[in-house]
């Protein structure tokens, strides 16, 4: 049997080097499960790291929950779900803070609740509460990018790469600081952690919009998805058929 101890360290430090890639949260999801006898302990790492870490931290971890509870019930093992059933409340209030601390992640639980919701782990009850908490914090503009948004600010102005000055990748103002504290319900991260959160957010748009083109690959899906996106025939087609059929005929009568 596994030394306790040594499983929990271990688990604890896969979860505090969490990132945007899919891999990271799955190794971590399967290191759960592999220990699931030990699921109570694990489950309050969890809850721990997401008192302790930094924001993009705690948004990996929103992310990896989604990962686990998937997991979990395709192993029929629905103790961890059950456990995040219960402190999801607790869960939201440390990945999106009251004190606007985290209105970066904002967008992030709400996308991991719905994803919840449609994996049948949460209710729709339980949806609609959490919601309306969170439309409470989101005082930061929430129409950022994919997987974040609102504004950071940080100590001596970082800008997004290909945004105007002062505008950082989720739309918002960025100034740049050495230590994260908060300032009229803002974020203010260092300049580390905003170009992590740069990357990882660009990581997992990039990741979002493969998904958009992925099919089965079994019988006619790639098929039927093309038929789906392709626009009905109009009369510029039909000219353009035409033309090409009277430029066939003069090729082949002249040769």
């Amino acid at each position: 049997m596994a030394d306790p101890f040594e499983v929990r360290m271990r688990f604890t430090t896969q979860l505090q080097h969490l990132n945007a890639s899919v891999t990271s949260a799955q190794k971590a999801a399967n290191y759960a499960l592999k220990y699931r006898d030990m699921d109570e302990d694990l489950h309050s790492c969890i809850l721990e790291q997401l008192e302790k870490n930094n924001m993009n931290n705690r948004a990996n971890i929103m992310y990896f929950i989604e990962h686990l509870c998937d997991l979990s019930q395709r192993e029929s093992h629905p103790s961890f779900t059950a456990m995040i059933q219960r402190d999801i409340t607790h869960i939201v209030d440390a990945v999106a803070p009251p004190d606007g601390s985290g209105a970066a992640n904002v967008k992030v639980a709400r996308k991991v609740l719905t994803s919840l919701q449609s994996k049948d782990v949460l209710s729709v009850t339980t949806i609609s509460e959490l919601s309306e908490r969170l439309d409470a914090r989101d005082t930061l503009g929430g129409k950022g990018g994919d997987g974040g948004e609102g504004d950071l600010e940080v100590a001596n102005g970082i800008d997004a790469p290909g945004a105007p000055s002062g505008v950082g990748s989720l739309g918002g103002r960025i100034s740049v600081g050495s230590t994260p504290t908060v300032r009229n319900g803002m974020a203010r991260l260092d300049k580390r952690q905003v170009e992590q959160r740069i990357e990882e957010d660009r990581e997992r748009g990039k990741r979002q919009r493969e998904m958009y083109w992925a099919v089965s690959g079994e019988g006619d899906d790639e098929f039927d998805r093309m038929w789906e996106e392709t626009v009905d025939v109009n009369e510029d087609d039909f000219l353009l058929m035409t033309e090409e059929r009277e430029e066939r005929v003069e090729i082949a009568g002249a040769s």
